[in-house]
């Protein structure tokens, strides 16, 4: 079981990273050339926190019951968190991604909340590039970026 999932884990990684650029740009350039916030732009963000959210749930059943690493690093926890590698799946990732998806979430209700397409634009805009940022910090790249078996 572990095999499937890791394979959908990294491959939805993609479509989060491209939902979530594409929601970027869209929301930066309707920030500042003051555009209508139109259904595509709802959508982007939605398919980016949608996204976002199986991939924690995925991560969670990896992390939890199938990842040999996390079991590694539970049997010692204290040994672990001397190993980068190990600290890294027991703690770093799982942190980073947790904060990374609830600035999704918030970014999302604030643009709900917003009183105009300005603000919609501006909360997806700002929220939407920090969550990328701690995305792309908790990332593991050395791990293969594309995996299929």
């Amino acid at each position: 079981m572990y095999t499937p999932i890791i394979i959908i884990h990294n491959i939805l990684r993609w479509v989060i990273v491209l939902a979530g650029l594409a929601a970027i740009v869209r929301a930066f350039i309707g920030w500042t050339q003051k555009k209508e916030w139109t259904l595509l732009d709802n959508r982007l963000s939605l398919i980016f926190t949608i996204s976002m959210d199986i991939q924690f749930l995925l991560g969670l059943i990896l992390y939890l019951f199938l990842s040999p690493v996390t079991e590694v690093a539970f049997e010692d926890f204290g040994a672990a968190m001397a190993n980068s590698g190990l600290r890294f799946f027991a703690v770093e990732h799982l942190l980073i991604m947790v904060v990374a998806l609830v600035l999704a979430h918030v970014a999302r209700v604030l643009a709900k909340r917003a009183p105009d397409d300005t603000g919609k634009f501006r909360s997806i805009a700002i929220y939407f590039t920090v969550t990328m940022v701690l995305i792309f910090l908790g990332i593991p790249w050395d791990r293969p970026l594309f995996r299929l078996s």
